[in-house]
């Protein structure tokens, strides 16, 4: 605790808490603050002031003041905008929706992830934020928003999930030199705890497939084997299907509302190996169905997709009556990268085929060892080092 008043410095204002002796010209009695400020000629017809954040330490002030500085110079930096939280959001809801704003990939956003900003933008960050310029919002609002949140009962997966719009307004924001600084950075937040995804043996998925009804075997078996994800399912037609070349081709989603859609992204278009079980089934499921052409695979309907909930029921039910522990079909996609390691292909070939951009996603998070690996791994060694096993 400082007991002395510190010394102005030129640019930089010393700014004291609300019940500080100094505001009485008493001496200091707490941790001041620093903001500096620069003063841009340009603006108006008499100049301004542009003031800077305010930092705990004076020497970040100080920096802060020394690049703004250069930056005013150059033209780069600019007076505080007038724009609040709220008009920027709806800038970003409305951008996203004629695709005048990308995502950061270079691509638009999809549909599902347009909806849940824009539900998190006007249910949570306009509420709370909504009225701020700005300029106006530090991070000490930020971490409030998030605060808030946790405390109303939010899980922790939530909290992130309706801060990432916030985020994108402020990343635009430093873009375009509205703001200087990023009040989303630095912040304390709600640690997520990612439930482990469960895979199964190949014989025990292989008994799932044969437990469900027939006419959802064929469906198991590619979500098990050839690791789609659950709108690749749904959007999947028999034009995609190639059973002579032992390979399917994954080149749309499908989404509540807008139905077909494009894949994830670019890694997401991609070919797919088709074990001999996997074009049995499919082969088997064709023949009952009928269908054929741009004919959906799994559709309730030629044209029309699955509901996600009513074959995850049947399963359910299915599964508990053979006593089989239930999976869900992303869980499934886990399996399917599994199976395709232990399989021996290539980390480059698992990532393509899983349609991932980065093989340290696929290895890091899709990939899991399968239970009894220890011991396969002691008898490798013992192979290695020319041991014979022993008690």
């Amino acid at each position: 605790m400082s007991t002395s008043k510190r010394k102005p410095e030129p640019g930089i204002e010393v700014r004291h808490a609300r019940g500080c002796p100094t505001k009485t010209n008493g001496r200091c009695a707490c941790a001041p603050g620093y903001r500096p400020r620069v003063w841009d000629p340009t603006a108006g017809a008499k100049g301004r002031w542009i003031n800077g954040p305010t930092f705990d330490m004076i020497t970040q002030a100080r920096n802060w003041r020394q690049d703004n500085q250069g930056a005013v110079r150059r033209g780069m930096l600019r007076a505080p905008t007038e724009q609040t939280v709220e008009q920027a959001a709806e800038t970003l809801i409305a951008g996203m929706a004629d695709g005048s704003i990308l995502h950061r990939s270079g691509e638009p956003y999809k549909p599902a992830t347009r909806r849940c900003y824009e539900q998190a933008l006007r249910s949570y960050v306009i509420p709370a934020l909504g009225h701020k310029r700005l300029s106006a919002v530090k991070r000490r609002d930020v971490q409030a928003f998030i605060d808030k949140m946790r405390a109303d009962g939010l899980m922790p997966g939530t909290v992130l999930n309706k801060l990432d719009p916030l985020r994108v307004v402020f990343r635009r924001a430093i873009r375009d030199d509205i703001v200087s600084v990023d009040p989303t950075v630095s912040l304390e937040l709600p640690r997520v705890r990612s439930g482990r995804m469960r895979i199964e043996s190949h014989d025990r998925a292989a008994a799932m497939i044969e437990a469900v009804p027939e006419g959802e075997r064929a469906f198991w078996s590619v979500a098990l084997f050839a690791g789609l994800r659950r709108g690749e399912l749904r959007a999947l037609r028999w034009s995609d299907v190639d059973l002579k070349k032992h390979r399917l081709h994954v080149q749309r989603g499908w989404d509540d509302k807008e139905g077909p859609i494009d894949v994830k992204s670019d890694a997401g278009e991609r070919t797919v190996p088709l074990s001999g079980s996997v074009r049995r089934h499919l082969a088997a499921h064709k023949l009952q169905t009928g269908r054929g052409g741009d004919d959906l695979v799994f559709g309730r309907t030629a044209d029309l997709p699955f509901v996600p909930s009513t074959v995850r029921t049947r399963a359910r039910k299915a599964w508990k009556a053979a006593n089989l522990e239930p999976l869900t079909p992303h869980e499934a996609r886990h399996c399917a990268a599994s199976y395709l390691h232990k399989a021996g292909v290539t980390d480059k070939e698992l990532t393509l085929y899983v349609g991932h951009s980065d093989s340290r996603t696929t290895m890091n998070i899709y990939v899991k060892p399968f239970e009894g690996h220890e011991t396969e791994s002691a008898a490798k060694l013992d192979a290695l080092f020319g041991e014979v096993g022993s008690a």
